[in-house]
């Protein structure tokens, strides 16, 4: 049997990007207990993600939410930073996994993740053949470059996380203004390269495994046979 420790809506809805016919994502984190890692099956183990439609909700099992984050992966980690009328599933497990977020984060990780995500999305705006892709999905991975790009500079910069946006019309905008000129978003991402080059970071260099351990360590004594 699985426990739900902490789960939430992610996604457009989190930052603000959503419109009446979005859908609406929702992210959690789930544990096993101890006794699901022991005997035959150890190698393989439990799954370690449950997706599931309608509602769209991903749960990762503990210890794969735990290396997810360590990665700095950008959706992972922001379920740790909602907004707290977000949150649906909200354990004490779950509020000690939020009193330890930091524990996750290091410059290089934050760097790369949040560069490799954007880059991802640049990826996306044109077809195999080079040519624009559909306008509206140009503008959908547009919007979401430019958060990638604000959210992790001001991550790296401050070591703090914001996932609801300031202005998401700002975000909207851009994403109208690249469907119509994708070299803009080249332009922003470029501005991100050179950001993360120079600036310096509060973020360690490496996150604090050991406080994360811990945290796993207390999951898998607390959650029932």
């Amino acid at each position: 049997m699985e426990t739900v420790l902490l789960q939430g809506i992610v996604g457009s809805t989190a930052y603000g990007l959503n419109h009446a016919g979005s859908d609406v994502d929702r992210l959690g984190v789930f544990a096993m207990p101890a006794v699901a890692f022991h005997g035959l099956d150890l190698p393989i183990g439990p799954t370690a993600t449950r997706v599931t439609s309608k509602p769209d909700t991903t749960l990762h099992e503990a210890r794969k939410y735990c290396a997810l984050a360590l990665s700095g992966n950008p959706t992972v980690v922001d379920l740790m930073w909602l907004p707290d009328e977000l949150y649906e599933v909200r354990t004490d497990l779950g509020d000690a996994l939020i009193g330890i977020r930091t524990a996750f984060l290091s410059a290089p990780r934050v760097r790369d993740a949040y560069l490799g995500y954007a880059s991802q999305q640049l990826t996306r705006l044109v077809n195999k053949d080079g040519r624009a892709a559909d306008p509206a999905k140009v503008a959908k991975h547009a919007r979401h470059l430019a958060r990638l790009v604000h959210q992790g500079r001001d991550l790296y910069a401050t070591g703090v996380l914001t996932v609801r946006l300031a202005d998401p019309q700002w975000y909207r905008d851009f994403g109208e203004r690249v469907a119509a000129d994708p070299e803009r978003a080249r332009v922003v991402l470029a501005e991100a390269e050179e950001f993360f080059a120079t600036a310096r970071s509060p973020l360690p260099e490496r996150p604090d495994e050991q406080t994360v351990e811990r945290w796993l360590l207390g999951v898998r004594a607390a959650v029932p046979v």
